[in-house]
C-alpha cells in the first residue's frame, strides 16, 4: 500500500497535495525539536540567564506567556480563517513571522534575558497558529474513515523535519565544539539554521495544497475581527451542543500539559539530573524523533483501526509508564529507555488528537475548532512547565519530584478521556450551526 494512498483521501484530492501539507509538519517541526526541546532552552537555562538564581522559572514563565496569547488569539484567528475562507493566507503570515522571530532567537548572548523571552514568546505564539491552521486543512484532504491515518503521515514527516534540522544543528555544533567555541558561539548559529530550514520547507505547501472552503454567506466583509471575536464566544455558550468535543478539549488540556513539560525541559532534565552534554542530549532527541516518527505513523493507521479514543488511551498509558521510568530512573539506559517510550508516545499521541478534532469538528467550523484545540494546548503550556518551574523552585531544584508531580497530567487526562462519546460527538457536528 503506498504511503499516501489514494483511498483514504477524498474526490479530487492528488496524492501531491497531501505530500504538501505533510511538507508543512516537516517544515516546523524543527521550532520545537531545537528550540523548545533540544537545544535552546537549555542554553537560555545555562548561558543566557545563568546569573540569575531562577532561570528556569524564566524559561517556563516565557512558554506560559505565550500561550496565553495562543488562548486569546488561536479562536478568533481560526473563526476569521473560516468565515472568510483564508487559512492559507493567514498561514503564510503566521510562517513568515515565526520565522523571522525564530532566527531573532540568534542575537540572544549572555545575559540578554529580555530579547531571548521576547522572541521565544512571539515566535512560539506563531508557530503554535501555524500548527491550528494547518491542521484544519486535514478532513478537507482525508475521508472520515481514514483522519488517522492521513494525519499519522503529517505527523510523521513532521518529525522527520525535526530529525534534519536537528541533525544539522548537531553536525555544526559538533564542528563548533571541535573548533573550542563556546556556546554562545554556536547556538546563535542553529537558531539560523533553524529559521531556514522553516522557510524553505514551508513553500511546496503554499504552492500545492489548495483551499476548498468558501466564503460563508451573509457575513459582511467589513467588521472582521468583531464578527470572528463574536462567532467565537458564540461556539463557547453553546459548547453544550459539542459536549463530547468539551470534554475531548479538556482531556487535551490535560495531557496536553505533561507533553508541554517533556518539550520544554527534556534537555533541562537530560542536563541536570543525568549530566548530559549538550552533544548528548542533541544525539538523545534525534534518537526520540525517529521514535515518535515510528510512533505517529504506526498509531495513525492503529487508530483508524481501534478507534480514535482507545488509541489515544493507550498512549496516553503509555505517558503514565514513560514519567514513573524517568523519575526513578538511575543510569543512562534506564533514561534513554524513558525517552524512546516518551517519542513513540509522543507521535502517537499529538497525531491522534489532531484526527479527533478531525472528526468533531463542522465542517463550517474546522479552523475555528482546531483553533480551539490549540488554545487548549496553548492553556496547558500555561499550566504544565511553570509547574515544573514552580516545583524545582519551592525543593530546590529537585527535578525528580517535578517530572512525577507532573505526570499526573497524563491521569487526568486518561479519565477524562472516559467522558468523550466519539460517535455522539460526530452526530453532534453534521450540520449543526449554533
Amino acid at each position: 500500500m503506498p504511503i499516501f494512498d489514494k483511498n483514504a483521501l477524498n474526490e479530487g484530492v492528488p496524492r501531491r497535495e497531501v505530500l504538501a501539507w505533510a511538507t508543512y509538519d516537516f517544515a516546523n517541526s524543527g521550532y520545537t525539536t531545537v528550540v523548545l526541546t533540544a537545544v535552546f532552552n537549555a542554553y537560555f537555562v545555562g548561558v543566557v540567564a545563568r546569573d540569575l538564581s531562577f532561570p528556569t522559572l524564566l524559561w517556563t514563565l516565557a512558554v506560559g506567556f505565550s500561550s496565553i496569547l495562543v488562548f486569546f488569539l488561536l479562536p478568533v484567528l481560526g473563526s476569521y480563517a473560516d468565515v472568510h475562507a483564508r487559512k492559507k493566507e493567514v498561514l503564510a503570515v503566521v510562517t513568515c513571522g515565526c520565522v523571522l522571530a525564530t532566527a531573532a532567537l540568534a542575537l540572544a548572548g549572555p545575559g540578554d534575558v529580555a530579547v531571548a523571552m521576547a522572541a521565544v514568546i512571539v515566535s512560539n505564539l506563531l508557530f503554535q497558529a501555524g500548527v491550528a491552521l494547518n491542521s484544519a486543512f486535514l478532513p478537507e484532504l482525508a475521508k472520515s474513515s481514514a483522519l488517522g491515518k492521513v494525519s499519522g503521515w503529517g505527523w510523521s514527516f513532521g518529525y522527520l523535519g525535526g530529525l534534519f534540522s536537528l541533525g544539522l544543528c548537531l553536525g555544526y555544533v559538533t564542528s563548533a565544539q571541535g573548533r573550542g567555541e563556546p556556546a554562545e558561539a554556536y547556538v546563535p548559529i542553529t537558531m539560523l539554521i533553524v529559521a531556514l530550514v522553516y522557510g524553505l520547507a514551508a513553500i511546496p505547501m503554499f504552492i500545492w495544497l489548495k483551499e476548498r472552503a468558501r466564503p460563508q454567506s451573509g457575513i459582511a466583509a467589513t467588521g472582521a475581527l468583531g464578527q470572528s471575536i463574536r462567532r467565537m464566544w458564540e461556539t463557547l455558550r453553546n459548547i453544550h451542543r459539542f459536549r463530547d468535543f468539551g470534554w475531548l478539549l479538556a482531556c487535551g488540556l490535560c495531557y496536553q500539559a505533561g507533553i508541554a513539560v517533556v518539550i520544554a525541559l527534556a534537555a533541562i532534565y537530560a542536563q541536570e539530573v543525568m549530566n548530559f552534554t549538550v552533544t548528548q542530549t542533541m544525539l538523545l532527541i534525534l534518537l526520540v524523533n525517529v521514535t515518535s516518527s515510528i510512533g505517529a505513523f504506526a498509531f495513525g493507521y492503529a487508530q483508524d483501526r481501534l478507534g480514535h479514543r482507545r488509541a489515544l488511551a493507550f498512549t496516553l498509558v503509555g505517558w503514565v509508564l514513560m514519567v514513573s521510568i524517568a523519575a526513578l530512573s538511575t543510569t543512562v539506559a534506564a533514561f534513554w529507555l524513558a525517552a524512546n517510550i516518551a517519542g513513540l508516545c509522543m507521535g502517537a499521541s499529538q497525531s491522534a488528537g489532531r484526527a479527533l478534532v478531525g472528526y468533531l469538528a463542522p465542517e463550517t467550523r474546522r479552523a475555528e475548532f482546531y483553533g480551539l484545540w490549540n488554545a487548549a494546548v496553548g492553556v496547558s503550556a500555561i499550566i504544565g512547565p511553570p509547574t515544573y518551574g514552580l516545583v524545582t523552585w519551592v525543593t530546590n531544584n529537585d527535578h525528580r519530584l517535578a517530572i512525577l508531580i507532573c505526570g499526573l497530567y497524563f491521569v487526568l487526562g486518561l479519565a477524562l478521556l472516559g467522558k468523550v462519546d466519539v460517535e455522539r460527538g460526530r452526530v453532534a457536528s453534521l450540520p449543526v450551526q449554533v
